[in-house]
């Protein structure tokens, strides 16, 4: 048993529950660290010559922080050192325990990114979801987001990231890349694509799709006459919002479907929300669509747990 420290006991007398330490407890609870950390561990570094590395769950854990609380590589290794709710969560005690410097951090994250690891959490958080009968597979809603990239060129090479590009929504110029998602019908995302900004939603609707779906549902940028016949003719229910034709407007049947289509629609967008909103993921962090990319797999994973996270502690 650790003696703990004096700040430590002080901090377990406190008259509050914060905010943070509610939302890291509910995810401390949510999150299946035994089979994420099952299939990381091949690739981790095993204890040998030299300083020995940090345990896999304590990293992991820290891993997620940052993109809960969008914090940068030096912002994480602060943010360990000030707040003892962030260091409870990672298991770590500035009386006993070393803190990760940002290095660490940093070379976590690559590790990540060269074995394709941030795709394979997704896809084993998604199967956990299933296994606990909160993923459905009766219809898949498609939509995209805009990720903004700086469009700075004060950086090493004098010019913009080469990956992003620009495109137009409505009368605004966006520069960066696109996140595509296919959710199921309660807004749980089963498919992440990664793209660069100017790729039109409906280029990747193909790639979004599990393949047993029993109804699409999309904005107007996924209507496509010959598209639709094809999934028709496989027994699929087309739901994507329908658009007039040059020069004439919707008629009032058009409406009312895209009225009732959009209530089921509207739930493809939860998961952006999170990732957007809370979490404050506007703005790419990194150069490249892959290493973006890796982190959209994260937060889109972590962002499935927490809008699940009410019935997943209902199940214990």
């Amino acid at each position: 048993m650790k003696q703990p420290s004096f700040a430590s006991l002080a901090y377990d007398g406190k008259k509050k529950q914060t905010r943070r330490e509610k939302f890291l407890l509910e995810m401390e609870q949510v999150v299946p660290w035994a089979k994420l950390t099952k299939l990381v561990k091949p690739f981790y570094p095993k204890a040998g010559q030299g300083r020995p590395p940090m345990g896999l769950e304590k990293i992991l854990r820290i891993y997620f922080m940052q993109h809960w609380f969008s914090l940068s590589d030096p912002g994480m290794e602060d943010a360990l050192y000030d707040m003892e709710s962030v260091r409870r969560f990672a298991g770590i005690d500035l009386a006993s325990d070393p803190v990760p410097d940002e290095s660490t951090i940093l070379k976590f994250r690559h590790l990540l990114e060269k074995h394709n690891l941030t795709k394979r959490m997704f896809a084993a958080i998604g199967r956990h979801l299933e296994d606990k009968g909160l993923l459905l597979r009766e219809g898949t809603i498609v939509d995209a987001t805009l990720i903004a990239a700086p469009t700075s060129t004060k950086n090493q090479e004098k010019k913009r990231d080469p990956e992003m590009t620009q495109t137009k929504k409505g009368n605004q110029w966006y520069f960066g890349m696109k996140a595509h998602t296919g959710t199921d019908e309660d807004g749980i995302v089963h498919t992440v694509v990664a793209t660069t900004a100017k790729v039109h939603d409906s280029q990747v609707m193909e790639d979004l799709l599990h393949g047993e779906e029993e109804a699409v549902y999309g904005d107007k940028a996924y209507a496509d006459a010959t598209r639709r016949t094809a999934f028709e003719e496989r027994g699929v229910k087309w739901c994507v919002s329908r658009k007039a034709n040059r020069g004439s407007t919707l008629s009032e049947e058009d409406r009312q479907f895209n009225r009732q289509a959009s209530k089921t629609r509207a739930r493809g967008e939860h998961a952006f929300r999170v990732v957007k909103c809370q979490w404050g993921y506007t703005k790419v962090r990194y150069r490249g669509i892959a290493k973006n990319a890796a982190q959209l797999f994260t937060l889109f994973g972590l962002a499935n747990l927490y809008m699940m996270r009410r019935k997943l502690l209902q199940q214990g």
